[in-house]
């Protein structure tokens, strides 16, 4: 491996002007010995030497005294408990080389964890991955219990996005829009939802009537199916025979109204020998009792409830027999058929689809000429042709099965809104077939439920509580360092090179904002026909569930916009969209010291690049297998241990590593354009950066499995070279290691 690549060089050089204060002194003893060789004015000589010599103590006096300022920010506070506990890794260099995401460091615990935590090779820390279970919130047991059992750990991306969004939907009303006191008025109403259980059948049973009632209790006024499924798609977000979204076809910028399979309740199962689906059948007695408890809620009688039920789970049954997974479904070329509204209505004759799709996109324009994606044609068209047979069926002629189907499933729809028993019948048959009782906190339930409204909104808010113009540039300089790092690598031929950077230089980052609400009126106008109750819960839900259908709407007319619970970035078309929601506590925020926002954030965008647009780098470079083999041999030798590394874990090492060094390179920069940059619990500038990085290293990724060691040991291979880091980290010997 060269030692001589410009990125390394680059990174050497931003580490020596570390070293450069220095320098002045060297060059007036340069002076002084010119001066005494030519024996020139020796009053001169002494007078400059003095001069020299108090600015040069000066000089040394301010550099080690003026100390960073103390981020003292809320933000930079809560960040701060989480550096108290950790370990300085230039104090404690061997603990550190062992330290382990799943066990807390301590001062009482360090000695044994050397050679116990962190595995010899490959196998046993797998095995240990397995014991712990990493990112699960477990620890190790360290026999002990005296010692401290705190959990320093930083939360996963997914849930340091749903905490920052309940801290905006928590926080003060006062300064805030008109349709951010409606966000929040729908997340207060649903913590604290007090829906009696009396209340809760009036609701279902009115809305039972809205739709035509049931045949359960006598009279009622039975619906024409069409006009029935149009209603419960459009108003109730409900999709009962099948799943209609928006989107785009594979890169393009147009969106499309996508019609699918439709989500049954049932656990199913494919068979890959007949390509057939069918219900677990271990699942059919609980979620048959389910049903019962369900309908014994709403006051109908046990026999109907029988009847009721098992037509609805005879018709799932016969529904589910043609969907097919995604594989499957992706192997057959079975996804994105592009079709006419008139062509799909001769497909597929029972449903009445311009009807259906008119009212579910009101007001946008919907015609029969508009070309629709279509997902999965056979279901399609069997989903039509059961329709017919369900109708006619003689026995089943005075039963009203479909309708039955459809009620059923908007009763699902309806669950969350309703009192804490009707939940609770779906949740024991969710116990049942999981064999686990999942608890999901309902401070999490609720956010997710203000977001399926709110969204647009939500992503607003977020970029301006917590990223700001910091965001952009973060952005902006770890693209630019990415680019120096794969634009040195020695690749496999120039063809490849070439192909390769031309496709990164052609992206554009940018950060995930709808331009088109970014202002703060623009939204009100968007909600202002929102209105939600200070009290009743239930009509702020049915309110939620007609955002969603005018969020499809303005979907199908405008360009694709990110999901705001997006945490990775992504491609689309020319842009390369990071998600607004990847820039929030605790791993960023415009107030933090620059050092933790690259440290942290700065190395998970880098790695979520380097995964996005080399996925077959090893067989495209030979750098990063001779950088891979490098880091590791580094910690075979810490280790002092023999194993080899899967093509997989080479490649996850070789991403890990240059994800630290693309953010350390792009912190160095951001230096350069601004020295200044404050410190938290007593750490500043690349010491805070190696921390941060530390703490990041530990947040649970898809491809964190792939890795032989915990990522933090890969500060130790970066500090072999002691003009990257403070210090170096004296627990390897350096001088028999090289730096890769």
């Amino acid at each position: 491996m060269t030692r001589n690549s410009s990125v390394r060089q680059e990174f050497l050089q931003l580490s020596r002007q570390q070293v450069q204060s220095e320098e002045p002194q060297s060059l007036i003893r340069n002076k002084w010995c010119g001066l005494l060789f030519f024996q020139f004015c020796l009053a001169a000589c002494i007078i400059g030497t003095v001069m020299g010599l108090g600015y040069y103590f000066l000089q040394e006096h301010t550099l080690t005294t003026q100390d960073p300022l103390h981020c003292l920010s809320p933000a930079c506070m809560r960040l701060a408990e989480h550096f108290s506990a950790a370990m300085d890794l230039f104090s404690q260099p061997c603990d550190y080389i062992l330290f382990s995401c799943e066990a807390e460091m301590s001062p009482k615990s360090s000695g044994r964890h050397r050679g116990k935590t962190v595995s010899r090779n490959v196998t046993r820390r797998d095995e240990m991955r397995r014991r712990v279970g990493r990112g699960s919130g477990m620890r190790m047991n360290r026999g002990s219990d005296t010692e401290r059992k705190r959990d320093d750990r930083l939360p996963d991306r997914q849930t340091a996005l749903l905490q920052a969004i309940k801290e905006i939907l928590e926080s003060p009303k006062r300064n805030d829009t008109s349709a951010a006191q409606k966000a929040q008025t729908f997340y207060d109403t649903c913590m604290r939802s007090n829906t009696t259980f009396t209340e809760s059948i009036y609701h279902a049973q009115t809305l039972i009537q809205q739709l035509g009632g049931w045949p359960v209790s006598g009279s009622w006024t039975q619906p024409e199916l069409n006009s029935t499924l149009a209603l419960l798609m459009s108003q109730y977000n409900t999709f009962p025979f099948f799943n209609v979204y928006v989107g785009p076809d594979h890169n393009e910028s147009q969106n499309y109204i996508q019609i699918d399979q439709p989500d049954f309740q049932f656990p199913v199962e494919w068979n890959s020998h007949t390509n057939r689906s069918k219900f677990n059948l271990q699942s059919l007695r609980p979620f048959f009792s389910s049903c019962k408890e369900l309908l014994a809620l709403l006051n109908i009688s046990l026999t109907s409830s029988i009847k009721r039920c098992a037509l609805y789970m005879s018709l799932s049954s016969t529904l589910v027999t043609n969907t097919a997974p995604l594989s499957y479904r992706l192997s057959q070329k079975l996804l994105y058929h592009r079709i006419t509204i008139q062509e799909l209505q001769e497909l597929a004759p029972t449903i009445d689809w311009l009807s259906c799709l008119q009212a579910i996109f009101h007001p946008v324009p919907v015609s029969k000429s508009d070309v629709v994606l279509l997902h999965n044609q056979p279901y399609i068209i069997y989903m039509s042709q059961t329709i017919i047979n369900w109708t006619h069926r003689h026995e089943m002629k005075d039963s009203y099965p479909l309708h039955t189907y459809m009620i059923m499933n908007v009763l699902q729809t309806l669950m969350p809104a309703l009192h804490t028993r009707f939940m609770q019948t779906m949740k024991n048959f969710s116990i049942t077939v999981d064999n686990e009782n999942e608890v999901v906190p309902h401070w999490r339930h609720c956010v997710l439920q203000t977001v399926k409204g709110f969204d647009t909104l939500i992503s607003h808010l977020i970029k301006d509580h917590y990223a700001g113009e910091e965001a952009e540039m973060l952005i902006s300089d770890i693209y630019d360092s990415f680019k120096t790092k794969i634009a040195t690598l020695n690749w496999q031929n120039e063809d490849t090179r070439d192909l390769v950077l031309n496709k990164i230089n052609s992206f554009t980052p940018k950060l995930s904002t709808n331009n088109e609400f970014f202002n703060p009126l623009k939204l009100d106008e968007y909600f202002g026909e929102v209105i939600m109750s200070e009290k009743v819960y239930f009509s702020n839900y049915l309110q939620m569930l007609l955002l969603q259908q005018r969020m499809r709407s303005r979907l199908l007319s405008h360009t694709p916009q990110p999901d705001v619970l997006f945490v990775h970035p992504f491609v689309s078309g020319n842009d390369i969209i990071i998600p607004v929601g990847m820039f929030v506590l605790p791993q960023f925020h415009s107030s933090y010291p620059r050092a933790v926002n690259y440290g942290m954030l700065g190395t998970l965008i880098a790695k979520d690049l380097l995964h996005l647009l080399l996925p077959d780098i090893l067989s495209q470079s030979k750098s990063a297998v001779l950088e891979s083999e490098c880091v590791w041999s580094h910690y075979l030798t810490a280790q002092k241990g023999t194993s080899s590394l899967s093509p997989s874990q080479q490649r996850e090492v070789w991403v890990q590593y240059s994800a630290l060094q693309v953010a350390l390179l792009s912190y160095n920069k951001s230096l350069q354009r601004h020295s200044g940059d404050t410190s938290v619990s007593g750490l500043s500038h690349i010491h805070l950066f190696l921390a941060s990085f530390t703490k990041a290293s530990c947040d649970s990724e898809p491809y964190s499995t792939l890795m032989p060691f915990e990522p933090s040991f890969l500060v130790t291979v970066l500090c072999v070279n002691s003009l990257h880091c403070p210090k170096p980290l004296t627990c390897v010997d350096n001088r028999s290691l090289e730096l890769c």
